[in-house]
């Protein structure tokens, strides 16, 4: 029975990558971010509860990719979606089967973050030098990235913070830059300790320490600074442990 339990867990993860995406393609982008976070909050439990049972299993690895594919990868592409529709001047028309629409195309540039993550999924589930850390942005964290725009946009809203989320070059620059990281070779730490030692664990530390004051502080206009540190704390962490 107990073998079942992470599965199960991780199908949570997929359901609520489910609600998600009707809510993002509805433009209910505050209730498509709830949804994904619970979702990452399952995905971050499957695994937790896999280790403690000690059930891991190859299902349980495929299941969790094909349900992070929906969470972390087909939801931030239509949120991006929605973004870009948002932040252009205008579309095309077309008549496809008798219906006229205005369709534009910029928005579709941002499935490319879809296709990144279900690439970097797939390199995921075959590379075995992922074990106590990563190489290049784990979908959740970017997915938490691309969430945290519109949430910036209903909840900190500024003239400022507007102009430049809903600019369609620093949209466009931040899908090619969200592709990059997923599947680039750099290095990143895993949150998962093997002990408690300072020594051995400073720099997650002082990261976990440093991401709490920024939520404290910015809220959701902490995300972006967060992912940043992550991504400069682990280059920090490889160059000390390298030396």
């Amino acid at each position: 029975m107990k073998k079942h339990i992470p599965n199960f867990i991780t199908l949570l993860n997929l359901f609520c990558g489910c609600v998600a995406s009707v809510f993002a393609v509805m433009n209910q982008l505050e209730f498509a971010a709830i949804f994904v976070f619970c979702g990452i909050f399952f995905d971050f439990l499957d695994g937790l509860a896999a280790r403690l049972l000690n059930v891991r299993s190859d299902l349980g690895v495929q299941l969790d990719s094909l349900a992070d594919m929906v969470t972390s990868g087909v939801v931030p592409g239509i949120v991006m979606f929605q973004l870009l529709n948002m932040a252009q001047k205008g579309g095309w028309n077309l008549d496809l089967f008798g219906m006229h629409t205005e369709v534009g195309l910029l928005p579709l540039f941002g499935f490319i973050i879809t296709l990144a993550s279900g690439y970097r999924l797939a390199k995921f589930n075959i590379d075995e030098n992922q074990v106590s850390s990563f190489i290049g942005l784990p979908t959740p964290a970017n997915t938490l990235l691309i969430l945290s725009l519109p949430m910036i946009l209903y909840y900190q809203n500024t003239p400022m913070l507007n102009d430049i989320i809903l600019n369609q070059w620093f949209l466009i620059g931040l899908t090619l830059l969200s592709a990059y990281l997923l599947n680039s070779n750099i290095r990143l730490f895993a949150l998962k300790f093997s002990n408690l030692g300072f020594k051995e664990n400073g720099i997650k530390y002082l990261f976990l320490i440093g991401s709490l004051v920024l939520l404290i502080t910015l809220r959701f206009l902490a995300v972006p600074f967060i992912i940043a540190a992550y991504i400069l704390a682990s280059l920090v962490d490889q160059k000390l442990g390298s030396n």
